[in-house]
């Protein structure tokens, strides 16, 4: 065989090998488009050598991966970010500010407990504080710190668990101003954590593309929580060193910012040793990012941190808050008024106010003192095991209103708010016995009545008064002084003239001004009404007494004058609304004979126990001593005290109300009057005329009148003038008056007010009720023979 040719079986397997060789593929357009990345990276590491080539691709390509899931990722979040409103940022709910009438703070009401202050009122030193303990690289990055990120996520791997978050102040800012957290995720903690964490850093790109470094800051500190409900920087330090924030030291603020990881667990309130531990942790971290010297850090340390103190800690009601968010509620909602960040301008001045709770505790402290008190006093309660029961101890109330306003000045609902919620001053309803009295001579003066006119204190005949049958009322001294002027049965609070006075003007009559002065309560159409039997509170019964000073003219009460909200736009202001709820002449009468009551009356305590200033007002003692009462006024003011128990039952023997509540109303005027509420004597601008009168029938006197020594000269505001022709008919002869042919007395027409009758002297005795009618609870009245002694 031949042998072969090796040149040509050479060149022949050449051909064959290039002829096995496929061409090239060339990649589609989608292709590449879609993977350009990988193809480059691979095209720019195939020339270097496969030491370096391999290790290259071994990270690169899985960065590679990561970053094309990172894109969808981006923008899935991108897109669920934009759909937070970030006005919301800015937006916390602080609580509103109430001042009283001299702008003095008494107390904060609604929203969270947080005061927002601007990033100037911030002290540098927390700025720094804050900054090292919680984001160093704050002013470096834009909303995440990719440092932190990463080695958190390292951490997080090598520990199997999420420890750290790497959150800056700006994704701690995005996750305390909104709910991040996926609902349709919660089947799973774990990815809702997650999914949580990549939208909490999308929101945060959005806030620093919103707001400046320093508003981010601002609005930080203002809304992180410090513990014990505690929001905000201005809230903490006040709270915890009873300062601004403005004026915080070096250490004071590094403790602030130290806490901030764990408020509650490391509370200075809690344990001090513990806070100071993460005082000197931030402290060395200011020095670690250069923000103090080594030598600033350690004399922080050294200095002593002085927190408020455990017995100012506690949050104490008020009866004047109290009385201010029942009527902001219904203020805001009549007015569609937001919650929150409010200034509450108040009619209160925390001087009275302050003046009246202590006066009433000081007074019924007292009285629990006295020897052989049957009670509980306050002081046994107070020492009973937690947790108390409900008190039982003697109660009160004060309410202090302007004459010309109905501004609300003090308010007084009990003892102490925190013992005892229930707000006496507008909710309790008690009978106010004899200080209704006045009421009631009023609505005669209007029909006709005269302070001189002659009225028996005799007991009460049968059927002499309408609706009466045989009751007829006792006097507190079980005496019965014959015909009186009935100026007399108010100065003396005698009950069978006050019913006889009723009568006089009619039931109806006087029911109709208890209505249009304020009373709540219908009046019931019987004589016991007379004597007190209404219900009322004592803010209800002050702010009737207004119409004495007034000349008639009612102002009802308010407690809130204005409000404004977080920028200084008024939203609400409660102008002075008044109207006249009884005459002129009427009121400028009675409030008259109430003056005598304090000069000579049952009221005259007040003097004896210093008080000198031109004054009026009524006792009021319900039976068996159950109820207390002392309503009185001056030039400027008006106030009403009540004292007794919330089950109604005897206070004391003679517990009067120039006893248990007259003292108190004398210590709350003398201090207004020193605060500069004026007490001086009354004036009005009614016209008086001088003419001759009969006393026993209170018209024009006739001779007849003169001869019988009846006739007497009163100076009359004219809204009450008798008419020229309402003579007296009980006396012969003409009119006297002077000048000119006196006019031909006339008989009274049979509308006219009924007199009244005289009534011979009979035994003093109590005329028997009728078995019908059921027992009432009758006011009783101290006799004013004699001072009683007061402690």
């Amino acid at each position: 065989m031949p042998k072969r040719n090796s040149k040509a079986a050479s060149r022949n397997e050449k051909r064959g090998s290039k002829r096995r060789k496929s061409p090239p593929k060339r990649r589609g357009f989608g292709t590449i488009l879609l993977f350009w990345p990988l193809l480059l990276f691979g095209r720019l590491t195939a020339s270097l050598p496969g030491a370096v080539r391999w290790p290259l691709r071994l990270f690169g390509y899985p960065a590679l991966l990561a970053l094309y899931a990172l894109v969808p990722l981006s923008v899935f979040y991108y897109a669920r970010a934009r759909n937070f409103d970030m006005a919301k940022v800015e937006e916390m709910p602080e609580r509103s500010v109430v001042l009283d009438r001299r702008g003095r703070e008494l107390g904060r009401i609604h929203g969270e407990k947080r005061d927002i202050i601007d990033f100037s009122q911030i002290d540098q030193d927390f700025i720094y504080a804050i900054l090292a303990r919680e984001d160093e690289r704050f002013f470096k990055h834009h909303g995440i710190d990719w440092i932190g990120f990463g080695r958190a996520t390292l951490r997080n791997v090598s520990d199997r668990q999420f420890k750290e978050g790497a959150s800056t102040l700006t994704m701690q800012l995005a996750r305390n101003s909104y709910n991040l957290y996926a609902p349709w995720l919660s089947f799973s903690d774990t990815l809702q954590e997650i999914d949580r964490k990549f939208l909490e850093m999308a929101v945060s790109y959005r806030i620093e593309s919103n707001y400046s470094k320093e508003e981010i800051l601002e609005h930080y500190v203002n809304r992180i929580f410090w513990g014990h409900t505690i929001r905000g920087i201005e809230e903490a330090a006040r709270t915890y060193y009873e300062k601004s924030a403005s004026d915080l030291s070096l250490s004071e603020a590094a403790l602030l910012a130290g806490i901030v990881r764990g408020p509650n667990a490391f509370s200075p309130f809690k344990d001090l040793s513990d806070a100071l531990r993460e005082r000197n942790s931030t402290l060395d971290r200011m020095v670690v990012a250069d923000f103090i010297s080594a030598d600033e850090a350690e004399a922080a340390k050294a200095e002593e941190i002085e927190v408020r103190p455990e017995w100012r800690r506690v949050l104490h009601d008020s009866w004047a808050m109290d009385a201010v968010r029942r009527e902001l509620e219904r203020i805001l909602e009549e007015e569609d008024i937001e919650f929150g960040g409010l200034q509450i301008t108040t009619t209160i001045d925390s001087l009275v106010q302050k003046r009246a709770e202590d006066a009433l505790n000081s007074h019924l402290r007292s009285i629990e003192r006295r020897r052989g008190y049957p009670h509980q006093t306050r002081a046994a309660w107070q020492e009973l095991p937690e947790p108390r029961p409900v008190p039982k101890y003697l109660q009160g109330s004060v309410v202090v209103i302007e004459n010309l306003t109905g501004a609300v000045v003090a308010t007084v609902g009990g003892r102490d708010p925190d013992e005892s919620k229930f707000n006496r001053a507008t909710q309790a309803k008690r009978q106010v016995g004899s200080t209704f009295k006045p009421f009631v001579y009023l609505s005669a003066f209007d029909a006709g009545l005269r302070p001189d006119m002659l009225i028996s204190d005799n007991p009460l005949n049968p059927g002499e008064v309408k609706g009466a049958g045989r009751w007829s009322p006792s006097n507190s001294d079980g005496e019965f002084n014959g015909f009186q002027s009935a100026s007399y049965g108010l100065i003396r609070s005698r009950n069978t003239m006050s019913v006889r006075v009723g009568n006089y003007a009619g039931i109806d009559k006087v029911a109709e001004l208890a209505e249009d002065v304020g009373f709540k309560q219908p009046l019931g159409r019987d004589p016991t009404s007379y004597l007190g039997t209404i219900e009322a509170s004592p803010e209800e019964v002050a702010s009737a007494y207004t119409i004495f000073p007034n000349g008639g003219q009612r102002f009802p009460p308010r407690i809130i004058s204005e409000i404004r909200d977080r920028n200084g736009e008024v939203q609400y202001s409660n102008p002075r609304i008044s109207y006249q709820a009884c005459g002129h002449g009427a009121a400028w009468t009675t409030s008259k004979i109430l003056g005598e009551v304090i000069d000579r009356g049952t009221g005259a305590s007040v003097r004896r126990l210093g008080f000198s200033k031109p004054c009026g007002g009524k006792t009021g003692t319900t039976n068996d001593y159950k109820d207390a009462w002392f309503a009185g006024f001056t030039s400027s003011l008006t106030c009403a005290v009540w004292v007794g128990f919330d089950q109604p039952k005897k206070t004391i023997d003679r517990g009067y109300g120039s006893v248990l509540a007259l003292p108190v109303w004398t210590e709350v005027m003398k201090t207004a009057d020193r605060l500069g509420y004026q007490s001086e004597g009354l004036r009005s601008q009614l016209s008086f005329t001088e003419v001759r009168l009969c006393r026993v029938s209170g018209k024009r006197a006739t001779e007849g009148c003169e001869a019988a020594g009846e006739a007497y000269t009163d100076s009359v505001p004219r809204d009450l003038l008798p008419a020229r022709n309402a003579v007296c008919t009980d006396h012969e002869g003409t009119p006297s008056v002077t000048g000119g042919k006196p006019p031909k007395a006339t008989p009274i027409e049979p509308g006219a007010a009924p007199r009244a009758e005289p009534v011979t002297p009979a035994t003093p005795r109590a005329i028997p009720v009728e078995p019908t009618r059921p027992p009432r609870a009758q006011p009783v009245e101290e006799p004013v023979r004699r001072a009683i002694p007061v402690e």
